[in-house]
């Protein structure tokens, strides 16, 4: 009886997480498809669920100089945000979940505090700042006030207590300087959370259309999202859906290609805690 139970439960949970699968890959699927078809094929009814004269024009259409230039900013913003963001989370979440020193409980309560405000509550201030500096339309705008992502230290933090006083303790006593303590000690623990943070840090900075449109003000310094907005809103491109279809999978490919090199390390990251031992 027990077997037969476990036996209709897998079926069930697996019937279940396939309908879900298809559920959520299929915009996916439907949009890469339609890249690759003419416009009348794009919108004709019934669809066409796989293209059967599979066509690149729409890439031609959408691959001008401008475009390249908005996919490398994109690049270039992700990267460099995911980097920094990275790299300050994990030596501030380091700090307060590891040293003892005066505050240290109310600054970690500011960034609790922090990760309850929305953007648009310091836009103004923020884009105050940004003009009195003189950095608008510049990558230094769109990088620089994503560096302490509070959401980043808080996730660093919890990681950060995973490591062993022990350790920690062993290596004062060898005589280990804080960097190469954090350096060979720390982070070798913790990668597993900057491997989940990497991915989330690079698509909120992917898709964070809304500093990007207040930030930038040349066709140039436009990142891929806002300058498919753009050419989505033009009367050229409007009603071409293969095209916009081609655009939304450039868009989508960096954020696939980050995910897969960091799944088994945000795969860790999300069990870590769930096991004691």
């Amino acid at each position: 009886m027990e077997f037969k139970k476990f036996g209709l439960y897998n079926i069930i949970s697996f019937t279940l997480l396939a309908f879900l699968t298809i559920f959520f890959i299929f915009p996916f699927y439907w949009i890469a498809t339609g890249a690759f078809k003419v416009q009348d094929v794009a919108i004709a009814i019934p669809p066409e669920w796989f293209p059967m004269s599979p066509t690149l024009d729409n890439f031609k259409s959408l691959l001008v100089p401008l475009t390249a230039r908005w996919f490398f900013n994109s690049v270039f913003v992700s990267v460099a945000t995911t980097i920094l963001v990275s790299t300050t989370a994990s030596l501030a979440g380091y700090a307060l979940a590891k040293k003892r020193f005066p505050g240290a409980g109310l600054l970690f309560a500011v960034f609790i505090a922090a990760m309850a405000l929305p953007k648009q509550v310091i836009l103004i201030p923020l884009l105050q700042l940004i003009t009195d500096l003189k950095l608008m339309d510049t990558y230094r705008a769109l990088i620089l006030p994503a560096v302490g992502w509070p959401f980043g230290i808080f996730l660093m933090k919890q990681f950060s207590h995973s490591v062993p006083d022990s350790l920690l303790e062993s290596a004062d006593i060898d005589g280990c300087g804080e960097i190469k303590k954090f350096v060979n000690i720390v982070l070798p623990i913790v990668k597993p959370g900057i491997g989940a943070l990497a991915i989330f840090t690079f698509i909120s900075s992917w898709n964070d259309y809304f500093s990007q449109l207040v930030f930038t003000n040349s066709e140039t310094m436009k990142t891929l999202p806002l300058g498919l907005a753009s050419m989505a809103q033009s009367a050229e491109f409007s009603l071409n859906y293969g095209v916009l279809m081609a655009g939304a999978l450039l868009a989508s490919l960096p954020m696939i290609i980050v995910f897969l090199m960091f799944q088994s390390f945000f795969a860790q990251g999300i069990t870590v805690g769930a096991v004691k031992g």
